[in-house]
């Protein structure tokens, strides 16, 4: 017994001495990993940013134009990201994205332990690398501070940085840094803008079906674009909605209704293309004044002077004005072909495409099939047919016109959301115009075209091209005049006169060759003769006349040349259009501004700019002025606007050769100019005038720009006491003059 004893107090001994040392190997092991893992931490944690710099996060932001109503005219950003408060995002959303992306959001500490083991094991059995575990904490430290790659050491860091935002922050804030980083396709960056280029609304407007959509785009947003690739967007949009069942989010009958409603995009236009000429102008100005990582990273706010509303008119006036001119000269060909470049019918794509087509807009469009009957076209999402009777202008048989494969230019009649639509045949030759308005009472620029298609050329009409101006100058001879005490009623003699000058004789003539005697002033103006204007400009010195042009805002180089007087200078629209807004405000120049105020991220005011005045001329001679450019649209060159039945005044301007056409006009509120012409030293064609190719676009535009408006009155001249003696401004001591213009 005593044996037996002995030796059970033997084996507890031993099991005690092999407990102990378990316990003790255990202990040193536990230690050696603790010690393991804590100098992992310290490897994978040296270097990692401070996580207090989201205290003062601010991202990268769009920089947005508004027009004078404050709706958005333009975007510069190199991220399109709208920046959103957690309370902007709706709880459809939120639900969404938690259920897909993060189920225990709200209660993990920034790592799921248990989704990162389970990732990790079916890595480990693919042979591929750790992912698909993280939370949206970790997606969030990955976006804000890690590269892309995936691998075990980033993994790490990504799992160190989300505990510690989870330490700083609470998880409603955690959501809203998340919600507004992530990229979401197309250039877009958070669930504000996805919601708005994606659905044209905010994000608090989402229905189910379409939070469930986006919030499905985070695992890939290009394979899962609504936009490329439909079929895979409405799978994820239902795995999304099937999570939310899931959850206890939506009921049965919700899940049912989300999965069958339609995809329901309304892809925002690109708020750049009804003004892409003024925006333009506006970026130029704003990166030479702020920079351009401070416009295209701060989410600046550019409060201009635009009216979305006369900016469109201006749009279309010129666009149909153009297609009429083209209409006149007939069908000229010459038609680009894909086909012969090596392109195929499937894969072209042409710039305009993106723009957002509607009834009158204009577009290049493929031809895809020809036959003796009809022609079928192609333009962005859309299809036509053209049959015979649509382009009978040309007058030619459709099937001669065109091929497969041609390039061809169409106006839109009409849009089926189908995919159909209805054109009319049209031709794009080169031919250009230019359109620019003034508020009369601000110098705001309210409409700015600068050609037919910014698309395929960025080279502003409007501000950059330097063009003669042909008669459209002579208001600067008058007023010099009027100046220096001659009356709209003294007479001038028309007659043929020769001007000695120092490369020879000078023989100016009249457009029409024709010549008129004794006339007054008012009628030499309003018929815009050539005779008078330069007896003028001679008996005044064209030096003379130059400066008052100078005074009227003209800056462009004047050669002290008689000619001057008739327009053989070149001047931009922008500087004609201002400078005959000093008539309308009574001798007082605004400087033009095309922006009103500019203000940072943060709301404070970077600066505010107010019209800039300056005195021209008298107001006596402004309205005397004026009173003779009325009588160039009540009987003179520009007598067809007489049918808008409105104060309206302006001067005609046609330059040798038919090469520009002008027309610069203005009522009591409002000052535009118009031009039409070829890029290059062209002929527009015979009898292709001011009057003919450019006043009609002017009308257009005004009739639609002054439309359900008070056009006002002008201020009436003043009266002028009788002259002593009868006064005759035709003198034969002549100055010496230059070359001819007309």
């Amino acid at each position: 017994m005593k044996a037996v004893l002995e030796e059970t107090a033997s084996v507890d001994s031993r099991r005690k001495k092999l407990v102990g040392r378990f316990v003790f190997g255990l202990l040193v092991l536990l230690s050696t990993l603790v010690g393991a893992l804590g100098g992992l931490l310290l490897v994978y944690s040296t270097d990692l940013p401070q996580v207090e710099q989201l205290e003062n996060y601010r991202p990268i932001s769009t920089t947005e134009l508004y027009d004078i109503q404050g709706r958005t005219i333009g975007t510069f950003a190199l991220q399109r990201r709208v920046v959103a408060s957690y309370q902007d995002f709706p709880p459809v959303l939120r639900d969404a994205l938690i259920s897909i992306e993060d189920k225990d959001f709200y209660r993990h500490w920034g790592v799921n332990f248990w989704r990162i083991v389970g990732a990790a094991y079916r890595d480990i059995e693919s042979g591929g690398k750790v992912q698909g575990a993280s939370t949206l904490t970790m997606q969030l430290a990955r976006n804000l501070f890690l590269s892309p790659d995936r691998s075990f050491h980033r993994k790490i860091q990504e799992a160190l940085l989300a505990i510690q935002i989870e330490r700083r922050f609470t998880k409603d804030q955690i959501f809203a840094l998340y919600a507004n980083q992530i990229y979401l396709g197309h250039g877009v960056y958070g669930f504000e803008a996805a919601s708005e280029y994606y659905f044209s609304k905010p994000a608090r407007q989402l229905t189910l079906s379409e939070a469930a959509l986006i919030a499905g785009l985070p695992k890939s947003p290009a394979y899962y674009s609504p936009i490329n690739h439909q079929d895979h967007a409405l799978h994820r949009r239902t795995l999304v909605i099937n999570a939310m069942l899931e959850d206890g989010k939506i009921t049965a009958s919700q899940a049912a209704d989300a999965r069958n409603a339609p995809l329901g995009l309304n892809v925002a236009r690109d708020p750049n293309s009804l003004a892409p000429y003024f925006v333009e102008e506006i970026r130029r100005y704003l990166e030479n004044k702020y920079g351009t990582d401070q416009v295209h990273e701060g989410g600046l706010r550019v409060y201009t002077t635009l009216d979305m509303n006369l900016q469109a008119a201006a749009n279309q006036s010129v666009l149909d004005g153009l297609a009429a001119y083209e209409r006149r000269h007939g069908w000229k060909g010459h038609l680009e072909n894909i086909l012969l470049q090596g392109q195929t019918l499937v894969n072209f794509k042409h710039p305009d495409w993106d723009a957002d087509f509607t009834s009158g807009s204009y577009a290049h469009a493929l031809v895809t099939t020809v036959s003796s009957s009809f022609a079928t076209v192609r333009f962005g999402a859309y299809t036509a047919n053209l049959s015979q009777s649509d382009v009978v202008w040309t007058q030619q048989k459709l099937a001669k016109i065109l091929s497969v494969g041609d390039v061809v230019y169409v106006k839109v009649l009409g849009i089926d959301p189908a995919g159909k639509a209805r054109v009319s045949l049209e031709q794009d030759s080169g031919a250009q115009g230019a359109l620019l308005a003034i508020d009369n009472a601000s110098g705001d620029v309210r409409a700015m075209v600068g050609g037919r298609d910014f698309n395929l050329s960025k080279f502003n009409r409007a501000t950059q091209a330097l063009r003669q101006v042909g008669s459209s100058f002579k208001p600067y001879v008058y007023t010099a005049a009027i100046d220096e005490g001659a009356r709209p009623d003294d007479a001038i003699v028309d007659s043929p006169v020769i001007f000695q000058t120092a490369s020879g004789p000078y023989f100016p003539h009249n457009f029409d060759d024709k010549y008129e005697g004794t006339i007054t002033l008012r009628r030499a103006l309003a018929q815009s003769r050539n005779i008078p204007a330069l007896k003028l400009a001679d008996k005044l010195g064209i030096r003379n006349v130059e400066d008052y042009a100078r005074k009227f805002g003209i800056t462009s180089p004047l050669p002290p040349y008689l000619p001057v007087a008739l327009g053989a200078a070149e001047v931009t629209l922008f500087e004609q259009t201002s400078a005959y807004s000093v008539f309308p405000d009574d001798g007082v120049r605004l400087v033009p501004r095309l922006v009103t105020k500019v203000t940072d991220y943060d709301g404070r005011v970077l600066e505010e700019d107010y019209p800039e005045v300056k005195d021209v001329i008298t107001s006596r001679t402004a309205r005397l002025m004026t009173s003779m450019l009325e009588g160039v649209v009540q009987h003179g060159t520009a007598v067809a606007a007489t049918k808008l039945k409105i104060p309206l005044a302006g001067k005609t301007g046609t330059t040798n050769d038919f090469t520009d056409a002008w027309f610069i006009g203005f009522s009591p509120s409002l000052t535009a100019g118009v031009w039409v012409g070829y890029d290059e030293k062209k002929t527009l064609g015979a009898k292709e005038t001011g009057a003919h190719a450019a006043l009609p676009i002017w009308m257009d535009y005004m009739t639609a720009g002054l439309a359900g408006k008070d056009p006002g009155q002008f201020e009436p001249p003043p009266d002028l006491p009788p002259r002593a003696t009868a006064q005759n401004l035709d003198t034969s001591d002549l100055a010496p003059a230059g070359d001819e213009s007309h």
